[in-house]
């Protein structure tokens, strides 16, 4: 059976281009899916099991998909709600749905998919043998585990199939692999296996897969032996090219995609572009494995911190950057030993020089010399007083700290006042590694409630 999938972007709170929205609704769509999270800004969104993404900005796309799905009366799925998929962040969600039914005046039936893992869960299938790791991955241990503030696991295609199968009209689903929204449905339908796993991770970033990205929207068309695509927007096409590159789009590997119970493989897959905007593709294969695993993600603690920042604009010192840093970086690590009694396994401080190196550091190539130079510290230690003391120590030293010693005192800026501010926990990436289960459901819950 054909099935037809409208993504309207490739994140719900990035945007899409509302025409599109228009035409791909007017196409009549089977379901509508969208992504909700992402892992790209780091870990701080699962430490803290908060979004990153505006409220509002997410509240008013999704009041046009609430509105879009009401007028199709088809399914609408998002998947790693708020960013990072914890269970907060799929209640967070599910209050906006709440809002936005009263708002508008619908009635519906919401399948919540919870993927946060309770500790105790975790330690016992660490005990038996049940976790292992990816690569690169750290060692962990029931200890190292326990540390961990959250962890989920990314829900496949076989619990959105399920939760579709309670009839509801909208699904919110914690942490999913990026492609398990748009698979499941064309899945529980019978179309091509390969077809529908290649076609959802051309999928998974909307338009991204097209000759204008930030467009969003586009329709997956799935059937008994491929898929075509095509993107929604007036100036936008699909063409071979950008269709079969999006394979590597956050996969090492270009023919080889894994999924919870198998993986894709795309190498005998062929492109053919079907007129100025639509490609089809076939000849992709799944191919199932005898073990179902789950990826986990998990963030703990890693530490507190407090920045600093001074502003170098001294033609002297913006072309002696580096060497002023290196110079007052052991001057200030000498003061910090001196009156705080802390060695360097008690903290830790960084200068970056934003304009010169602070993205590449010592691999950077680019030594142009600019008309000034910031100057960011960032402390870390074990606890936010003495990050924030340190910070305070050295505040001076950053804003008049000469090159040489024979040279007068200089001044330089603070952009604000005070010159550090105290950004709290740091957070870090604790796990990559896999969870076996014995059926797709062992880690997952599902929610059924009409609002």
């Amino acid at each position: 059976m054909a099935t037809r999938v409208l993504v309207p972007s490739g994140v719900l709170g990035l945007g899409f281009d509302a025409q599109a929205l228009a035409r791909g609704v007017a196409m009549g769509p089977d379901i509508i899916c969208i992504d909700g999270g992402s892992t790209d800004s780091g870990p701080f969104s699962l430490g803290t099991g908060t979004s990153k993404y505006s409220r509002a900005a997410t509240k008013a796309e999704w009041r046009q998909l609430m509105v879009a799905r009401a007028a199709l009366g088809v399914p609408l799925v998002i998947g790693s709600c708020g960013t990072c998929g914890t269970d907060s962040t799929v209640e967070w969600m599910l209050k906006i749905t709440r809002e936005l039914a009263a708002e508008l005046g619908q009635t519906i039936k919401i399948a919540t998919v919870l993927s946060s893992q309770p500790g105790d869960r975790l330690q016992k299938a660490l005990a038996a043998g049940r976790i292992t790791p990816l690569q690169p991955a750290p060692e962990i241990s029931p200890a190292s585990l326990a540390a961990c503030v959250n962890v989920v696991a990314l829900a496949g295609a076989e619990q959105i199939s399920q939760a579709l199968e309670t009839g509801a009209d909208i699904v919110l689903a914690g942490r999913t692999t990026d492609t398990a929204t748009v698979a499941a449905l064309p899945l529980m339908r019978g179309d091509h296996a390969g077809a529908v796993w290649h076609g959802a991770k051309i999928a998974e970033c909307g338009a991204l897969c097209s000759t204008n990205p930030i467009s969003g929207v586009i329709v997956v068309d799935f059937d008994d032996s491929g898929f075509t695509v095509q993107p929604m927007a007036a100036d936008a096409r699909c063409t071979p090219h950008s269709v079969s590159a999006h394979m590597l789009y956050e996969n090492s590997d270009p023919f080889i995609l894994y999924e919870p119970g198998g993986h894709l493989d795309v190498t005998a897959a062929t492109y053919e572009a079907l007129d100025d905007c639509r490609v089809r593709v076939t000849g992709s294969r799944w191919v199932p494995s005898d073990r179902y695993t789950v990826k986990l993600e998990g963030a703990r603690i890693g530490g507190y911190q407090t920045t600093i920042m001074a502003v170098l604009r001294d033609a002297h010192y913006v072309a002696n950057a580096r060497a002023w840093v290196d110079k007052l970086h052991s001057f200030v690590s000498a003061e910090i030993d001196k009156s705080m009694g802390l060695g360097a396994e008690d903290y830790d401080l960084e200068f970056r020089l934003i304009g010169i190196d602070a993205t590449l550091g010592a691999i950077e190539t680019k030594r142009a010399v600019p008309t000034e130079v910031g100057v960011l510290g960032i402390i870390t230690a074990g606890d936010q007083e003495t990050a924030s003391e340190i910070g305070k120590l050295i505040n001076p030293f950053v804003l008049h700290y000469p090159l040489t010693a024979d040279e007068e005192l200089p001044t330089f800026a603070f952009p604000y006042s005070p010159a550090q501010s105290e950004r709290g926990a740091l957070y870090e990436f604790a796990l990559n590694h896999v969870l076996e289960l014995a059926s797709p459901m062992d880690a997952f819950d599902i929610r059924v409630q009409v609002i």
